[in-house]
């Protein structure tokens, strides 16, 4: 304390002892307190409360040493289930939570559907998982562009027992990622849940779908009319006809 008195009173010799001492007193105090709570203690506040941390589904993910081996692992022993399991619930349980979403994520990025849900399974089982709107839209939207329908659903069952709710824009995302993948009735099953959700429409999540329609002028015709109820004073450009019929043609091409 003294060697602070010394030094602020050379600085600021018209000030008194006393009130020094206060000072001193005071800014132990409040780093006391700072160190207890971790807040920030630049400036003269206390600082303000952390904002809400963003999902850990979204933060970028970056593997580790121990996760690039239990990844590769993983890898290679896909095709040997009893000692892929055992690996899982011996080193894999394990990781930790940012190198196991690390895995999942590049498993989902190289379309490792099977090891993908297997992870997907430990992941919820962890005692830190929390349902989560972004890990289940990146599981739906790898399985899309695998046009795994049986996992999606599965997926879909876990999302709704969770009551985990997509915004509009998430609908709109994945419906286009299963038209996309030549997934139509799959993608008008989420457009039926999109209709449904509690979360009030939006016009661009529906710009979306029509463009992704294009293909099924007939399912088209159906979300277009949708979209006109609730957005009447919007218009709806639709594609020349000819592309249309063009569409049939290869259609029919690929039948025969």
């Amino acid at each position: 304390m003294w060697r602070f008195v010394v030094q602020n009173l050379s600085k600021t010799p018209n000030r008194s002892l006393s009130a020094l001492t206060n000072q001193y007193h005071q800014s132990h105090k409040q780093r006391h307190y700072c160190l207890i709570f971790s807040c920030d203690i630049s400036g003269s506040g206390l600082g303000s409360a952390s904002s809400p941390s963003l999902s850990i589904w979204r933060r970028k993910k970056e593997m580790s040493k121990e996760g690039l081996i239990a990844a590769k692992e993983l890898k290679r022993l896909q095709t040997h289930l009893v000692r892929l399991d055992r690996f899982i619930k011996s080193h894999v349980s394990r990781l930790l939570k940012s190198d196991l979403v690390s895995v999942l994520v590049e498993f989902q990025r190289q379309d490792q559907v099977f090891l993908s849900m297997k992870l997907y399974d430990v992941v919820r089982k962890e005692i830190w998982y929390r349902p989560d709107m972004f890990f289940y839209r990146d599981m739906l939207m790898m399985l899309a562009r695998n046009k795994k329908v049986n996992e999606a659903k599965l997926v879909w069952e876990d999302l709704r027992r969770e009551e985990v709710l997509f915004d509009q824009h998430t609908f709109g995302d994945i419906m286009r990622a299963f038209l996309d993948n030549g997934l139509p009735s799959e993608a008008m099953d989420i457009y039926d849940e999109m209709r449904r959700s509690p979360d009030p429409p939006l016009s661009l999540p529906f710009r979306v779908i029509l463009k992704g329609l294009i293909p099924y002028p007939e399912l088209r015709e159906k979300v277009k009319d949708d979209f006109l109820e609730l957005f009447p004073d919007m218009i709806v450009y639709d594609p020349p006809e000819d592309l249309f019929e063009d569409q049939d043609w290869r259609k029919d091409s690929e039948d025969d």
